[in-house]
């Protein structure tokens, strides 16, 4: 397996937020894979979902400015199936970048981060983010780079979103764009789970407004936010099988008045204690708020959903559905390619049958990955 080396861009002027604050300056991690052919056309920018990270391909064992949190399981890039030489994403073709998004704890700038000001972690004094910020950032990134028009942006679940906000508000700087089970609005029941998830983490007792980073941290409150999530990552049958297969791998051993009953409870302990190893518990509130705020209209100043289609009627989109997912449903989908009829823009929507959930695109990538050649292609 290849080995990958992670990249820094910094802008140091000043980032201004769509939430009124600002950022003195900012830090992007990001990876790339391929060669950035000579007029700077073939480049596909990549996001990664809610917990992932810039490591989208290949092996790297050592990000050390990702401090504690690079554990083994980020050492493998978490589309590894997907992008390589005659994989979907060719790098014998393409260009692919992956950037950890503004706020990440992977090595961009984000509430583990040093605040320059005072010497110590931002901790709870790292700013509120936006959907729109991250992109923004990334914008930068690209502009560094010298590339004007991006091939292709790619998405799966959050990071569908980025890649929607990406072409409705930068219409000129991507020809095509790939949503993986993903949408274009926050469902009442997702708004809910998530808020469920952030009120888990503030709850804990060790949270202390953000400013743990001195003590111990919220580790409960952020296993039982994963806990939350998980059930809608993988399918309640994916879920049985694995908790047969991991059964007694989580233990109580904190004194709790509840002793575990069954194998389900064991494995979605072990879920949860397995996560706060690799992830901040700020990051994920930060990345839930921008989930939690996204919101199209506001973000491109448009009266109606149409008119913000009608922006991408350069653009080609491909749209995945998963039959069993229970995170972004295929619902969502279906509402995403009648507004881009309505638009004329053109689009090809694709169910993927599979009994996986959600996740199906990060372990069934033979579901996905000819569909997703032929397009970038």
């Amino acid at each position: 397996m290849e080995k990958t080396v992670c990249q820094f861009f910094e802008a140091s002027e000043i980032f201004p937020l769509q939430s009124g604050e600002s950022l003195g300056s900012i830090t992007l991690a990001y990876e790339t894979y391929g060669t950035l052919n000579a007029d700077k056309s073939n480049a596909i920018l990549l996001f990664h979902a809610l917990s992932g990270s810039q490591h989208a391909a290949g092996f790297n064992d050592c990000v050390p400015e990702s401090g504690e949190f690079w554990r083994e399981e980020c050492f493998i890039g978490w589309w590894d199936d997907f992008i390589g030489a005659g994989k979907a994403l060719d790098t014998e073709k393409h260009f692919v970048i992956c950037v950890n998004s503004l706020g990440g704890c992977y090595g961009s700038l984000g509430p583990s981060s040093i605040n320059p000001n005072t010497g110590k972690q931002f901790g709870g004094e790292f700013p509120r983010i936006s959907i729109s910020d991250m992109i923004d950032a990334e914008v930068k990134l690209i502009d560094h780079l010298g590339i004007q028009v991006l091939s292709a942006v790619v998405g799966a679940s959050v990071g569908g979103l980025l890649a929607l906000n990406f072409a409705v508000r930068y219409p000129d700087k991507v020809k095509k764009v790939v949503s993986i089970a993903s949408g274009m609005r926050i469902p009442v029941l997702q708004r809910i789970q998530n808020f469920e998830q952030i009120y888990a983490i503030e709850s804990d007792r060790h949270f202390n407004g953000g400013n743990y980073y001195d003590g111990p941290p919220p580790d409960q409150g952020l296993a039982l936010a994963r806990m939350i999530a998980h059930k809608n990552y993988i399918s309640l049958e994916l879920i049985s099988d694995r908790a047969r297969a991991e059964v007694e791998k989580s233990k109580r051993t904190d004194g709790r008045y509840y002793e575990l009953s069954n194998q389900i409870e064991s494995y979605m302990l072990h879920q949860g204690i397995k996560f706060i190893k690799r992830f901040d518990a700020n990051t994920y509130i930060r990345f839930m708020e921008a989930w939690q705020h996204f919101d199209l209209l506001k973000d491109t100043e448009e009266k109606t959903i149409s008119d913000v289609f009608d922006r991408c009627k350069n653009q080609k989109f491909l749209l995945f559905s998963i039959e069993s997912d229970v995170c972004f449903w295929p619902e969502q989908q279906v509402e995403m390619a009648q507004y881009l009829k309505t638009s004329k823009v053109f689009y090809q929507h694709i169910t993927v049958h599979s009994d996986k959930g959600h996740d199906a695109f990060l372990i069934e990538p033979d579901l996905f990955s000819a569909h997703l050649r032929y397009f970038v292609d």
